[in-house]
C-alpha cells in the first residue's frame, strides 16, 4: 500500500545569495502563518519534499528540525511532521495593543520534560519482542491488581540496589504514573481517618488538587535550604505528608539528614504516613544520590517512582512500595478503580529492567543532562551574573532567584517577545516575594548550543528592562 503526501507551493530562487534551506524554512513559515497550512496538516515526508523541490533530503530534514524548534511543527515517529496551532495576528484597525501577541518560541525552557529523542527505541523493541515470545497466555488476561509478578520482582531488586529501598516484591504495586498511584494511597489514608495532608511550599499542584478532590485538606509547609521545615509539620494537625526529599520540586534542595531524623520522629509520634515522591532521583550529577527516605522508615513511608522522567511519560508506568500494614487497603482501591496496568507494557519493562537496559540508558542520560545543566549554569553566570541558581546539581530543571528589584513576570514577558520561554514560579501558596523573584528553567530538551544561545537572548531581553 502506498502513501501520499500533500503538495506544497514553495518557490525557490536559486539566483538569490541566501541559502536554499533558509528559503525552504521561509516558505513553510509563511504558509503556516498565512493559514495555507492549517493546524494538524501533515507535511510531505522529507524525501518527498526534497524530490519535489529538487534539493537534498538533508536540507529538508534540517528545515523541519528548525521549524520544530521554533514551535511551528511537531514530528512524531511513525506519524510524520504536522503543523502546530500557531495563531496568526488578527487583522485590526491599526491600534497598538498594550500586550501584543508574541510569535512562536524559538527557545522554550519548559520544565519537567525529558529529551524524548534519547528514548532507547531499539532496546525497547527488543524487550517487547522478548516479552511477547515468553509471556504465557495467562498474562495476556486479567492480572492481579498489584501487577505482573515478574515486573514486581524486577522493580524490587532494582530499588534495593539503586535507591536503598527496603522492600519485597509483594510490597510493589504497579500503577500508571504518580497521579494514579497517589490517588490510591490517598483513598486508603482517608479511609483510615486521615483528613489533613501536608504539602511542600513551593511545590506542585497535582497532589494538592487530588487532596482537595478527595475531600481532605492540604496543609502548606514551607521549604528552606534543608528541605521541608519539619518543626512546622510537627506543629500542624497533619497525619500524612507528601514530599520530594531527593530533589525538591521545584527548588532543587535535598532534605537534610537532621530533617530526615525529625521526620521519622514525627511519623512515629503521630502514627503518621509519608508519601515519598522520588522525583529526579536518577539524575544527581555532583555526587551519588542520597538513598530513599523509605530505607530508614519502611513501615511509615509509601515510596513512589515512575518512568516519566527517566524514560518517557507516554509509557504511563510507575510503582508504589507500600508498607505491609497499608497494602491491602491500596490493593482494594486499585481493584475498585481500573484494576490493572497493561500487561504488555509491564512485560516489556520487566525484560528491559532485567537485561540492564535501564541502567545503560540512565548512564547515558546522566552524561547528556549534566552537560546541559553545566552549560546553562555557565551561561547564566556569564550573561546574567546577578541571578543565583539554587539547589543541587540534579534533575531537568534549574530554580533561579532574581536579584532585588527584578520581577519574574516582567522578565518572562520580555523574553517571550524575543521568542524565549521562561517561567515564573507558579505556586499561589508561595509568598509574593518568592514568586516575584523566582524562575524555573527546564533544560532537558535542549542541545548545549541552543541553551547557550537561549540564555544570551534572555539576557538581551532583560537588558531592555529597567529594574523596579
Amino acid at each position: 500500500m502506498g502513501t501520499t503526501s500533500p503538495d506544497l507551493f514553495i518557490e525557490l530562487d536559486r539566483s538569490r545569495p541566501r541559502g536554499l534551506r533558509s528559503q525552504v524554512e521561509e516558505g513553510l513559515r509563511a504558509a503556516i502563518r498565512e493559514g495555507r497550512l492549517s493546524p494538524g496538516t501533515r507535511l510531505p515526508s522529507s524525501r518527498a519534499l526534497a524530490v519535489d523541490l529538487g534539493v537534498t533530503r538533508g536540507l529538508v530534514v534540517e528545515a523541519y528540525e528548525q521549524l520544530a524548534a521554533e514551535g511551528y511543527v511537531t514530528t512524531v515517529q511513525g506519524s510524520g511532521t504536522r503543523v502546530n496551532d500557531v495563531a496568526a495576528p488578527a487583522p485590526g484597525n491599526g491600534s497598538v495593543s498594550a500586550a501584543p501577541a508574541a510569535g512562536p518560541l524559538t527557545h522554550d525552557f519548559r520544565t519537567g520534560v525529558p529529551d524524548l529523542g534519547l528514548f532507547p527505541r531499539a532496546a525497547w523493541v527488543r524487550a517487547t519482542r522478548e516479552a511477547m515470545a515468553t509471556m504465557p497466555d495467562s498474562e495476556l488476561g486479567y492480572l492481579p491488581p498489584a501487577g505482573l509478578p515478574r515486573l514486581r520482582a524486577a522493580v524490587a531488586g532494582y530499588l534495593r540496589r539503586v535507591r536503598g529501598v527496603a522492600c519485597e516484591p509483594d510490597q510493589v504495586v504497579v500503577c500508571n504514573g504518580f497521579g494514579h498511584g497517589f490517588s490510591l494511597v490517598l483513598r486508603a489514608l482517608i479511609d483510615r481517618g486521615v483528613r489533613d495532608v501536608a504539602v511542600e511550599v513551593p511545590g506542585y499542584d497535582d497532589p494538592r488538587d487530588q487532596i482537595a478532590w478527595a475531600g481532605a485538606r492540604a496543609l502548606p509547609i514551607p521549604v528552606d535550604g534543608e528541605g521541608l521545615r519539619t518543626a512546622e509539620l510537627a506543629a500542624s494537625p497533619a497525619r500524612a505528608v507528601v514530599l520530594t526529599p531527593a530533589h525538591q520540586s521545584p527548588t532543587g534542595v535535598v532534605l537534610s539528614a537532621p530533617r530526615r531524623g525529625e521526620l521519622t520522629d514525627w511519623a512515629r509520634a503521630v502514627d503518621g504516613w509519608v508519601v515519598e515522591d522520588d522525583y529526579d532521583a536518577e539524575f544527581r550529577f555532583d555526587r551519588h544520590p542520597v538513598g530513599a527516605l523509605q530505607g530508614v522508615l519502611p513501615d511509615r513511608v509509601i515510596y513512589h517512582g515512575t518512568l516519566s522522567k527517566s524514560l518517557a511519560p507516554g509509557l504511563r508506568l510507575g510503582w508504589l512500595v507500600v508498607p505491609p500494614d497499608l497494602l491491602d487497603d491500596v490493593l482494594a482501591a486499585r481493584f475498585a478503580t481500573d484494576h490493572m496496568t497493561a500487561s504488555l507494557i509491564q512485560g516489556a519493562f520487566a525484560v528491559f529492567l532485567e537485561r540492564g537496559d535501564l541502567d545503560r540508558h540512565l548512564r547515558r542520560s546522566r552524561r547528556v543532562y549534566r552537560e546541559r545543566r553545566d552549560v546553562l549554569v555557565a551561561a547564566l553566570a556569564r550573561e546574567l551574573p546577578e541571578v543565583r541558581v539554587e539547589g543541587v546539581s540534579a534533575g531537568l530543571n534549574a530554580f533561579v532567584t532574581l536579584p532585588p528589584g527584578w520581577d519574574s513576570t516582567e522578565v518572562a514577558a520580555a523574553a517571550r517577545r524575543r521568542g524565549i520561554g521562561v517561567y515564573p514560579l507558579d505556586d499561589e501558596l508561595a509568598g509574593a516575594e518568592m514568586r516575584r523573584r523566582s524562575l524555573v528553567l527546564g533544560y532537558g530538551m535542549f542541545r548545549p548550543d541552543r541553551i547557550d544561545e537561549g540564555i544570551r537572548l534572555l539576557a538581551a531581553a532583560i537588558a531592555e528592562l529597567t529594574p523596579v
